[in-house]
């Protein structure tokens, strides 16, 4: 089956980032000029993704009206006859058919997941987190339906960490798997969540981007609470894997972490720096800073 729709958690209440995050969704900082959900679902949609559906919670009503027309503004934005904004403007509410399911409790990744059961029905689906920013030739997302259609089994999103990072992470046990051709493709043996450098089994780590079966769900309802009462996504892979093959794909692209401040910075400099229109006057800028 093809994999058509795609969740996107966003009803944390990004701590992290307070007090930015005191009136207004972390989904929504801007990178340059864009809130960082659009960056991620420009991404589904162009790896050929139809139906987003947000996860969303009391607090973020403000990811829904970015999505939504707004005949107020396009009517100024008309009369001004600034038309290039104007295309950009409507074209955000027509980048796909968006669905919203409100997360009453945040109990974790894996609950979030768990709340869009109804909406994916029993067709194999992915998983988006906004915060992780990938940029690249193909998008990380559409490298995960491909490695799912030629396996027809769940696939992550796996990328290299330096060992001393690897209690941050999810980390993956397998190895390149032989039976397709494609050395970036893992088939996983084990997951570990947040090992420490000395007992990881490897150095390659699960980012916010996943292709899976509808079989999660039934996995995801026989989970039990962990700390802090939360469902865990890596649990249930975990048990999923008990009876289908998982595997992890060695995406190529970029990642920018823009849930961390740091990683949110990189990631606005880096993204400016990479824009035709104002890339070379911002480099420019940046060369005139004493930085010493």
């Amino acid at each position: 089956m093809r994999v058509r729709k795609a969740i996107f958690p966003a009803a944390g209440w990004g701590t992290r980032f307070l007090p930015a995050t005191k009136a207004q969704p972390k989904e929504m900082l801007p990178l340059v000029d864009k809130p960082v959900i659009q960056y991620a679902v420009e991404e589904a949609v162009e790896a050929g993704i139809e139906q987003v559906i947000i996860i969303t919670s009391s607090q973020k009503r403000a990811i829904e009206d970015h999505f939504d027309l707004n005949l107020e503004l396009e009517q100024l934005l008309e009369a001004r006859g600034d038309i290039e904004m104007l295309r950009q403007i409507r074209a955000i509410s027509d980048l796909a058919q968006i669905s919203y399911v409100r997360q009453k409790e945040q109990l974790g990744l894996g609950h979030a997941v768990l709340v869009a059961k109804e909406l994916i029905g029993h067709e194999p689906f992915a998983v988006i987190l906004s915060d992780d920013v990938v940029v690249g030739e193909r998008p990380c997302i559409g490298q995960l339906i491909h490695a799912y259609q030629q396996t027809h089994s769940s696939v992550v999103a796996v990328t290299e960490v330096p060992h001393a990072e690897t209690s941050r992470y999810g980390i993956i046990d397998g190895a390149v798997s032989e039976d397709y051709g494609d050395p970036r493709l893992y088939k996983i043996s084990g997951l570990v969540e947040k090992p420490s450098p000395e007992v990881a089994p490897s150095n390659l780590a699960i980012i916010g981007r996943y292709v899976l079966t509808p079989k999660i769900f039934d996995k995801l309802e026989q989970t039990p609470r962990g700390a802090g009462g939360e469902i865990q996504l890596t649990d249930a892979i975990e048990a999923l894997m008990k009876e289908q093959d998982v595997y992890g794909y060695a995406y190529e692209g970029i990642r920018y972490d823009a849930g961390t401040t740091m990683g949110w910075l990189k990631a606005s400099v880096e993204l400016a720096l990479g824009r035709p229109d104002i890339g070379g006057e911002f480099r420019s800028y940046l060369q005139t800073l004493d930085l010493t």
